[in-house]
C-alpha cells in the first residue's frame, strides 16, 4: 500500500495547482454524466453516483459544475458517450500499472497510451496481465493530527470501514468500495477532513524503486494521469523517503 499512498500523496499535492485542479474537475464530470446515466441522477439511489460526488467534493469541484454534470447523464441536456475500459501495462522494474479510462473514442485513446508507456520504457499489456496484483478498495488519508487513533477507529469501524494503518504521519483507512460513500459521509458528519478519498486499486505486493528507476516511473505516472480519458492511475512502485530526498535535489 505504501507504494500507491505516495503516489497518492504525490497526486494530492499536485491538484492544488488551478491548473490541475480543472482537470481534476473535466475528468470528475466526466465519472458523475457515467453514473447519473446507469444509475439515474438520485445519489440517494445511486452508490456510484455517491461516490462521483464525494471524489468531486473531495477537490472542491463546484456544487453548480456537479448538477450540471448530473443533468447531462440523466438526459437533461446533451451528453457524449463514454466507454469504460481498463488499461494494464509495466513501467521499468517491473511496475505493475493500471488505468481506469472514461473515453468516446478508443481508437484514440489507446494509441495515445501505449505511446506514453513506451516513451518512458515501459510497456501496455493483455487484459489481466496484472489486475491480479490489485484490491479494489476505497482509501482515505487524514491528517493524523486531525484526529485520534481510537476517536478514528471508532467512527471509521462504526461506518463499516476495514483497516486503518498510522503511515508516516497519516491515517489510511480502507473499505469496500461498496461502502465507501457512506463511510465519506460519516466523516463529513463528524466534520473530519481528509486529505483524499477515493475508490482505487491498493497493490498487494510493492517494487522498491531506486532513484533513477524512480525517475522513470513518476514520469510515467505523471504523464498517464495528464491524460484527459484517464480517470484513476495505479501502480505498485514504493520509494522510500531516501529515495525521494535523492530525487529532489
Amino acid at each position: 500500500m505504501a507504494g500507491h499512498s505516495k503516489w497518492a500523496n504525490i497526486k494530492h499535492r499536485k491538484s492544488a495547482v488551478d491548473a490541475k485542479r480543472s482537470k481534476a474537475w473535466s475528468k470528475l464530470s466526466k465519472a458523475i454524466i457515467v453514473a447519473a446515466k446507469m444509475g439515474g441522477p438520485d445519489p440517494a439511489g445511486n452508490a456510484r453516483l455517491r461516490t462521483a460526488i464525494a471524489d468531486a467534493k473531495a477537490v472542491s469541484m463546484p456544487k453548480d459544475n456537479i448538477n450540471r454534470a448530473i443533468k447531462k447523464g440523466s438526459g437533461e441536456s446533451d451528453g457524449t458517450v463514454y466507454e469504460e475500459l481498463i488499461y494494464e501495462g509495466y513501467g521499468v522494474e517491473g511496475v505493475a500499472i493500471m488505468c481506469d479510462a472514461l473515453t468516446d473514442n478508443r481508437n484514440r485513446t489507446s494509441p495515445e497510451l501505449k505511446k506514453i508507456f513506451e516513451n518512458n520504457g515501459g510497456k501496455m499489456g493483455t487484459t489481466g496481465c496484472v489486475s491480479f496484483m490489485f484490491d479494489r478498495k476505497g482509501l482515505f488519508i487524514i491528517d493524523a493530527e486531525k484526529i485520534s487513533e481510537e476517536a478514528l477507529m471508532e467512527l471509521a469501524m462504526e461506518a463499516g470501514a476495514e483497516d486503518i494503518v498510522n503511515r508516516d504521519g497519516q491515517f489510511e483507512v480502507t473499505c469496500d468500495p461498496d461502502i465507501f460513500s457512506d463511510v465519506s459521509e460519516a466523516f463529513e458528519a463528524a466534520e473530519l477532513e481528509c486529505e483524499s478519498q477515493q475508490v482505487t486499486r491498493i497493490p498487494q505486493n510493492t517494487v522498491d524503486l531506486e532513484a533513477e528507476a524512480a525517475k522513470q516511473v513518476l514520469k510515467l505516472m505523471d504523464e498517464l494521469d495528464d491524460h484527459d480519458d484517464l480517470q484513476k492511475v495505479s501502480a505498485n512502485f514504493n520509494i522510500s523517503d531516501e529515495v525521494m530526498a535523492e530525487i529532489a535535489e
